[in-house]
């Protein structure tokens, strides 16, 4: 909010100063409106400059050092060249623009060859602040369980998100359908929870990408412009953001990762819930979720038994574990028929 107010005294004192001096023979409001126009201007790059990391800062200031020495060298030979007047001026004035111009993109595109570790320790702190941001993707933010892991401190901030996210959320919590503007509200307490810890460090940016309409790929440009990582639960966003080299942290293989490993010959307690797609299985869960499949246990439904682990699967969501009851247990259903009879 400070900044805000920042940028229109900005715009009101050079509106103000073009008002009163007049620059070009213009009248007070002309002046005044050309003022305001070329501070709002200022104002546009500004916000480009600050989505800049600092190595393609550095290449687009040394870029536009060149191309200003590059024109110089030009007009010297056109003041040897051509008479004196305005056509000698107009050139001289184009070749400077067009020279710094180049410069700037140029050096600001191939900033990233830049090595900073060749200056010292100088950028360093700059350079680890970069390398630690982590962009929060929607689908993030409505999983909910990004709060928790950053809570306990295993993931560190800052954590960044654009303004573009957070319309894609207000529009979900605002959809006609009961169960998408619950998960959007969802969504937006979460935010609220992250924003009262201020260890976290949640910063919301401005920055958008107007040419790019798919809110995936602005996440990836994004995450390019300010060398940071994209955290998600979007198996598509995961594989296009590794498509772009982009680094993205992905809380569902988080999960699968911390689950107990379970070794074929282990037994466990599992309780039957429900029967299998195959002839005779039995389907339980472990307390994380886990799918456990145990063979000829479809009559066991309903009890807690003890199993062998045989085999586990893993698949693209998550652990699947296969196991067998002893012949003991197979048999007491068997038993309890015959002494019923």
């Amino acid at each position: 909010m400070d900044l805000i107010f920042l940028r229109l005294g900005f715009i009101l004192i050079l509106a103000s100063a073009c008002y009163f001096f007049q620059p070009f023979g213009l009248n007070a409001w002309a002046s005044a409106g050309v003022g305001a126009t070329v501070a709002a201007l200022v104002i546009v790059f500004e916000l480009r400059i600050r989505a800049l990391s600092l190595r393609r800062l550095i290449g687009a200031v040394i870029g536009s050092v060149l191309g200003i020495f590059g024109a110089f060298l030009f007009s010297a030979v056109l003041r040897n060249s051509l008479p004196p007047g305005k056509t000698q001026s107009l050139i001289a004035v184009f070749v400077l623009l067009l020279m710094t111009y180049v410069g700037l993109v140029v050096g600001a595109n191939k900033g990233d060859l830049l090595n900073l570790a060749a200056l010292g320790d100088l950028f360093s702190g700059e350079r680890a602040a970069k390398r630690s941001l982590k962009i929060l993707d929607t689908s993030a933010i409505i999983d909910g369980r990004i709060a928790d892991i950053a809570e306990t401190g295993f993931l560190e901030g800052p954590f960044v998100i654009p303004e573009f996210v957070l319309r894609e959320l207000q529009m979900v919590a605002d959809s006609s359908d009961g169960s998408k503007r619950q998960r959007g509200r969802r969504g937006l307490d979460i935010l609220k929870q992250m924003q009262a810890n201020s260890l976290l460090g949640v910063q919301i940016v401005e920055t958008d990408f107007p040419q790019i309409r798919e809110v995936d790929l602005k996440l990836i440009e994004l995450a390019k412009d300010i060398d940071a990582k994209i955290v998600t639960n979007d198996f598509n966003l995961n594989k296009v953001a590794h498509l772009h080299r982009v680094s993205v942290l992905n809380i569902n293989d988080l999960a699968n990762s911390l689950k107990p490993v379970v070794l074929p010959g282990e037994k466990m307690n599992i309780l039957i819930l429900k029967e299998g797609k195959e002839y005779n299985q039995g389907v339980g869960y472990l307390d994380d979720g886990t799918m456990v499949v145990v063979d000829h246990a479809r009559r066991m439904i309903g009890r807690a038994i003890e199993i062998t682990v045989t085999s586990v699967l893993q698949t693209a969501s998550g652990k699947m574990i296969f196991g067998k009851m002893d012949e003991v247990q197979r048999a007491e259903p068997i038993r309890a028929v015959e002494l019923s009879g």
